[in-house]
């Protein structure tokens, strides 16, 4: 950390984290926390020192030409914002940071640290993964917690994986284990349109996070931008018989699997969104 930061009163603040890398398939989770930054203008809290988490041989530090002529390097520093939201009644986190390299128990103390210093209750993980998903179909978004309040107000269940993890996981669990209740969203991205942006997995993210926390998140360009990804994605599988045929297949295979049940909450979840909307719309 460079300094103590100077952390304004704020109002039950929630903490969201993403990070670039293995946990962030076609940008899909940094997407949210970078839409939320401009929508609410967040201000810069913190940079933290990455000299300690980073090999800089794999994120590789970059130099920009300011536009008085001088050359300044940018390097991969994790990065906390401040977001007064105007709608809400409570103050947001927003950490933002590529997946560290090294000493991830101390870069997740630092991260809880100033989570704590700043009164945060509760933390949100964004995460995105390849899966055999097609496009044609609305984004799955899984959840879990270990909280017995966020499992009751988010339908929730602890998670049952087993195998390897990154950075989020383990800043949840160490969440918990400091007493700020943690949740951890995934979407799941068509891993035959791999490439970033996925503007249609950031927006269920998106959705999936206004669940959670039960306010209204602002959605704006999003929608345009889901739509246009969305018509590309049908232009490229319309010119390739073979991978029109897979997107069949995998179509095939989502409707016989989905419960009616499942495409219910959907519905009544999609609802519950626009009345939050509503409720919060000038106009």
């Amino acid at each position: 950390m460079t300094s103590t930061p100077d952390i304004p009163p704020l109002r039950d603040p929630w903490m969201v984290a993403a990070f670039e890398g293995w946990n962030d398939a076609a940008d899909a989770a940094s997407g949210v926390v970078d839409h939320l930054i401009d929508e609410w203008d967040a201000e810069l809290l913190i940079e933290l020192d990455p000299e300690d988490y980073y090999d800089f041989q794999v994120h590789r530090p970059q130099v920009r030409t300011t536009d008085d002529g001088r050359r300044v390097i940018l390097w991969p520093s994790p990065q906390i914002y401040h977001a007064r939201p105007p709608r809400l009644d409570r103050d947001v986190l927003l950490l933002r940071a590529p997946e560290p390299n090294f000493h991830w128990k101390a870069f997740c103390s630092t991260v809880l640290g100033v989570a704590k210093l700043a009164g945060v209750t509760e933390m949100v993980t964004l995460g995105a993964l390849l899966a055999d998903s097609p496009h044609t179909r609305p984004v799955p978004v899984t959840g879990s917690t270990s909280d017995p309040v966020m499992i009751d107000r988010m339908s929730m269940q602890p998670s049952t994986y087993n195998g390897p993890i990154g950075i989020t996981s383990v800043l949840g669990e160490m969440a918990s284990q400091e007493g700020i209740a943690a949740a951890s969203l995934w979407a799941a991205v068509p891993h035959y349109l791999a490439e970033p942006p996925c503007p249609k997995a950031t927006l269920a993210l998106l959705g999936a996070l206004e669940d959670a926390i039960g306010a209204p998140l602002p959605q704006g360009v999003l929608v345009e931008m889901s739509e246009a990804w969305q018509r590309g994605a049908e232009d490229l599988t319309s010119h390739d018989p073979e991978i029109a045929e897979y997107v069949e297949a995998l179509e095939n295979e989502r409707d016989t699997s989905e419960l009616p049940e499942a495409s219910g909450d959907a519905i009544a979840k999609e609802f519950e969104r626009y009345l939050r909307r509503r409720n919060v719309d000038p106009e």
